[in-house]
Formats: structure tokens, C-alpha cells, sequence
């Protein structure tokens, strides 16, 4: 059985993790266009490695403007099964300190429509099944890595995703609050959907950086708190990160998820119906599926 590829999208500084080598630059252009910067490859512990930072390096890309498919197309173009997602969000429960980690297992999408979502379109229809849209098996891996380091984990929960760039008024923000939600971001939508149309296993490390603006006894969210919240604990995020990757190794083939095959029965279109164009673009991700007439 070989050993799995894995991606990580997160800040441009987690790569440098000790006994991370062969460490290389790939550039990347995709038919959704550029992702967000070069790739940059490693091995640790004789597992490949993948890391992108999801707004490019010295963070010049809104969330709005991330090139989520074309990130997640070059992730599978490089062979990545497995793509940790470290994202900075906001708390919006007492019990979720900043600092702390959360390992959510669902989301609920705020975003605007201003943000390509899927791989299908222009000639090819498919549905893919998103009811739990992140792999509970890396998921188990994440957490456990977490607490293995000694940090504050809190396993499962609703992230809300928002367009931003601008944070939540007090008012949103006390409404998603009476609506149960854990964590507040901008960016694991639609992430997390094309990751989930790629095939690839997902799982959101994600760190709480602030209360938003609900809580009355704390400062409202801002840019200092949160870069000076993710620069005390980027070193965890990389312990964890090095923890999950051996982790995630060691289980392999013991786990048993669905992501793999996401797109078996999905697509919809007759296969002689799709463009040729379109299935020269898309055959990373359904030319298994698109010869065998698996999904006919």
C-alpha cells in the first residue's frame, strides 16, 4: 500500500516543520487559471507532503478572491488524498477560548454567490452527496494529534462561513449565535465542497482567534488580536500538523471513509453529451469515472 499524499492550505509559514526535506517549489497552472501561489513539496517521515497558503504568500488575496478551484484542482493534480485546512475563525461560544482548537464537523455557507463552488458546469451536470461535508476519519486524526501536543481540542461543531472581508456586526452576530453555530470564518466555502468533488479526504484544524463582537466582556475582533493570536500558536499548528501526517500514515489502509469515491454515480450527463474540452479539463478529477461509464 503507498503512502499517502497530503495537502495542507493554511498560512505560508506551515511548512516549516522540523524534519520536513526535500523541499521544492511547484508552479502550477490549472484551466480555472493560477492558485493562490507555488506549491511548495516536501517528505516527512517518508510521507509527501503539499503546502499552499490560501491567500498566497505575505497574504495579498481576499477571501472572496481565493481561487478555490484552481487551489484544490493542483492538489489533485499533484496526487494529494488527504488536504488539512488550517483557518483562523472566530468563536461564538464562551467555552471556545481563543486559542483553542476546533475540529468542526459541519458547515453552514453565508457566503454571497460571488465564489465559483463546483468543478460542473459548461456542458457536464453532477451531484455530489456534501450531508457530512468533512472526512471523519482525518477528522479523528486532527483531534487526537491535538490533544497529543496539549492543546485545548474541542471535536466537532458548525463552522459559519461568511463572505467578508469585513467582520460581523453585533447584530449578525448575535444572530448567528441564537443559531447554534461554533465558529465563524471566510473561507472553508467552497473549499470544502471542491474538495469534496475532487475526491479528497478534508478535514478544518481550525484556530479560534477571537469572540467576533458578541461578547461583551472581551475587545471586538480585530486584525492585531488575530495575527497576534495565530503567531502564538502557529508552532502548535505544525506540531499537529507533523503529529496528524505520521498519524494519518500509520492507519492507512485501517481507515475507512467515503471520499475516494465521492463522484461514483454523481455525474448526470450522458458521457458522449460532454464537451470535448470540458473532459480534457476535468480528467484528474472524472476520467475514471468518465471511460468506465461508471456513473451511466
Amino acid at each position: 500500500m503507498s503512502q499517502p499524499v497530503i495537502g495542507v492550505i493554511g498560512g505560508s509559514g506551515l511548512y516549516e516543520i522540523e524534519g520536513l526535506s526535500e523541499i521544492e517549489e511547484v508552479t502550477l497552472e490549472t484551466p480555472f487559471g493560477a492558485p493562490s501561489d507555488n506549491y511548495v513539496t516536501g517528505v516527512l517521515d517518508g510521507v509527501k507532503m503539499v503546502f499552499l497558503p490560501r491567500h498566497g504568500k505575505g497574504h495579498r488575496i481576499l477571501p472572496s478572491e481565493v481561487n478555490y478551484r484552481a487551489n484544490i484542482y493542483g492538489m489533485k493534480s499533484l496526487g494529494v488524498e488527504q488536504i488539512i485546512s488550517v483557518s483562523a475563525v472566530g468563536s461564538m461560544k464562551e467555552e471556545i477560548v481563543p486559542g483553542h482548537i476546533v475540529i468542526p464537523d459541519q458547515f453552514f455557507d453565508r457566503t454571497q454567490g460571488k465564489r465559483a463552488s463546483t468543478f460542473f458546469g459548461q456542458g457536464i451536470v453532477g451531484h455530489v452527496q456534501f450531508a457530512d461535508p468533512v472526512c471523519p476519519a482525518l477528522s479523528r486524526h486532527l483531534a487526537a494529534a491535538a490533544d497529543s501536543v496539549g492543546a485545548t481540542v474541542h471535536r466537532g461543531g458548525t463552522y459559519l462561513c461568511i463572505e467578508g472581508p469585513n467582520f460581523s456586526t453585533r447584530a449578525e452576530s448575535n444572530i448567528y449565535r441564537s443559531w447554534g453555530v461554533d465558529i465563524i470564518g471566510m473561507t472553508n466555502i467552497p473549499e470544502a465542497r471542491l474538495a469534496r468533488e475532487a475526491e479528497i479526504c478534508y478535514g478544518t484544524m481550525a484556530l479560534a482567534t477571537d469572540y467576533d463582537c458578541w461578547h461583551e466582556g472581551h475587545e471586538d475582533v480585530s486584525v492585531e488580536a488575530v495575527i497576534a493570536i495565530i503567531q502564538q500558536n502557529v508552532s502548535t499548528a505544525r506540531q499537529i500538523i507533523a503529529r496528524a501526517v505520521r498519524d494519518i500514515a500509520a492507519s492507512i489502509p485501517a481507515d475507512n471513509c467515503d471520499c475516494g469515491e465521492a463522484l461514483k454515480y454523481a455525474i448526470m450527463t450522458a458521457p458522449e453529451l460532454i464537451p470535448a474540452q470540458v473532459r480534457k479539463d476535468l480528467e484528474p478529477l472524472l476520467g475514471r469515472y468518465l471511460d468506465s461509464g461508471e456513473n451511466t
